[in-house]
């Protein structure tokens, strides 16, 4: 049942409506002049009121904008003898649901009357839809910032003002022109979310604000896209977490950086260095074996830093010949050797400005190490085939699993290279050495497999946990990754059990565990034991115990074995 109110001066038309409406059950009001209508309007809540075009001195059109000024939320259809196209028109465009004419038929009037009283009701979902949506945008402490394609603010909530200086004075214009008082970190975040339409994140990275702290924030942009797959946009919601980090920084309990997990001492010291290091303009030597994350450290030191709206190129180093690495890390001209048909932009010109990640730099021949060496010297470089030097402002961040040290007594490695890269060296464990970030690993993962296969497991079983704990993995985080990945493919329950595990780990794992499980590595007789199971060879030995195969070595010599 609905509210309405009829509006004419010929009593007999205010008749005809209360009569045909409250047959169908609708509480009718009725007015016959303008200064009537308005005290009942604004004393009521009406859900449609029908008013006459004439109404003595006054119009029908005048009591329209009247109740559009008041702001009643409800529909009105227009009552006219004399129908014309202007009037018809302006009614409308004044926000006048319908019009209908005289004389009045019930069928008529009753179909306008529901489809009136729908329109009301849609009004008042999308009121409340509204209402709702402003309130969490209100509530939310996070800032959430919606741009469109061309990146123009779209909607802003109130905390986006506190977090990023973005007002709704700001809406309509590009968020470059807005945000001109930060280092605007979150501008590649968007512009990478415009151009993939895929998610984005970068954690706790630290936003610079001209005559305002620092603020360390995680940003988070998702890209808007409709039910009818229609892309419009982005959503970029911005947490301050500069208490947080402060406060976690002071504890020494981080449990993620960036996208490292692990809240070991070791890895404690790790983020104090990274964060010391983001700004710095040096280079720096990632050292540790494979699987010990280097090149999220990589990641971590760049994106923290104020190159981090620059780009980060990455490139193996032991994945390609010297010839093809020449070419791609300094490119070349057309011309230069056979095959190259045209120019090619080389990885130090497309990291202009930002960082460079040269993974696995033990693998660098004599030739590219002296290439390398002049680029960090002199900042510039030539590509192949031409000898017009260009500059490079990039930061150069080098990882590898090596002793370079051991390489250079050898000669395999320049000494002068090697202390140019070896600025700062950031040595990250074995996961052996942080065996208490092991079941803190093992939620990220189940979290992230959860996500990739659509599945609901929620542990590990004690059994697995014990192998888990016991084993030394040879493979790092690495390994943990895949035999996790392994045990989610098969498994059907909820909790991993030993058999959903890969049968290569636990046959290694039993091997292993079955190895003088209590003498530890520290005497003869544990590397013995590990050297006769493995045929002397002292890299497989040094797997099985768990240890870096120096330390076999340094046992050996130590303890005057016999390998012969």
């Amino acid at each position: 049942m609905a509210k309405i109110l009829v509006v004419d001066d010929e009593e007999s038309i205010r008749f005809t409506f209360d009569s045909f409406l409250s047959d169908e059950g609708h509480e009718v009001a009725t007015a016959g002049e303008y200064d009537e209508a308005l005290d009942m309007i604004s004393r009521n809540e009406f859900d449609l009121i029908f008013m006459d075009i004439v109404l003595g001195g006054k119009t029908g059109i005048d009591l329209l904008k009247e109740v559009r000024n008041m702001s009643v939320n409800c529909s009105v259809v227009m009552i006219t003898g004399y129908p014309s196209v202007e009037t018809a028109s302006a009614a409308l465009r004044l926000g006048a649901f319908d019009y209908i004419f005289k004389p009045v038929k019930q069928e008529i009037l009753l179909h306008i009357t529901s489809m009136a009283l729908q329109n009301k009701a849609l009004r008042d979902e999308n009121e409340r839809y509204r209402a709702n949506l402003e309130a969490i945008f209100k509530s939310v402490k996070d800032a959430i910032i919606t741009v469109d394609k061309d990146l123009a603010v779209i909607e802003a909530n109130e905390a986006a003002e506190k977090i990023c200086g973005i007002t709704r004075n700001s809406l309509g214009r590009p968020i470059e022109e807005v945000q001109t008082s930060c280092n605007c970190k979150c501008l590649e975040v968007l512009k990478k979310t415009i151009r993939s339409k895929q998610p984005l994140e970068i954690q706790r990275t630290e936003c610079e604000h001209n005559g305002r702290d620092s603020q360390v924030a995680t940003i988070s942009t998702w890209p808007l896209i409709n039910k009818s797959g229609t892309f419009s946009g982005a959503v970029m919601i911005v947490r301050d977490e500069t208490r947080i980090n402060e406060l976690e920084r002071d504890l020494g309990e981080r449990r993620k950086f960036h996208h490292i997990i692990g809240q070991n001492r070791q890895m404690q010291r790790i983020y104090s260095l990274i964060e010391d290091l983001a700004d710095v303009e040096t280079t720096v030597l990632i050292t540790g074996e494979s699987g010990t994350g280097k090149e999220l450290v990589a990641e971590a030191i760049h994106y923290k830093g104020k190159r981090s709206s620059r780009p980060l190129v990455k490139v193996n180093c032991s994945a390609l010949s010297e010839n093809l690495l020449e070419s791609e890390l300094f490119g070349h001209v057309r011309g230069a050797f056979t095959g190259a048909d045209k120019d090619k932009v080389g990885r130090f010109q497309k990291a202009e400005g930002g960082t460079i990640f040269l993974d696995e730099i033990g693998d660098l021949s004599h030739q590219m190490q002296l290439r390398l060496l002049r680029v960090l010297q002199d900042k510039v470089f030539e590509r192949v085939g031409d000898s017009t030097p260009l500059r490079a402002d990039v930061r150069v961040i080098t990882a590898t699993n090596k002793d370079l040290s051991q390489k250079v007594r050898s000669g395999e490695f320049r000494e002068d290279l090697y202390y140019r890269l070896k600025v700062v060296e950031l040595a990250l464990p074995p996961l052996r050495e942080r065996k208490d970030d092991i079941l803190l690993l093992v939620d990220y993962f189940i979290h992230k497999f959860n996500d990739k296969f659509k599945k609901q497991v929620t542990a590990i079983s004690e059994d697995v946990k014990k192998q888990f704990m016991d084993y030394p993995w040879p493979g790092n985080i690495r390994e943990l990754e895949h035999i996790l990945e392994h045990a989610f493919v098969v498994t059907r329950q909820h909790t991993i059990t030993l058999g959903e595990l890969p049968k290569s780990f636990t046959e290694h794992s039993s091997k292993n565990i079955s190895l003088s499980p209590h003498k530890g590595t520290d005497g003869p007789e544990t590397v013995i034991e590990a050297l006769k199971k493995t045929g002397g060879n002292k890299s497989k030995a040094a797997r099985l115990l768990g240890v870096n195969v120096r330390t076999i070595y340094r046992k050996i010599e130590k303890y005057n074995i016999k390998t012969e």
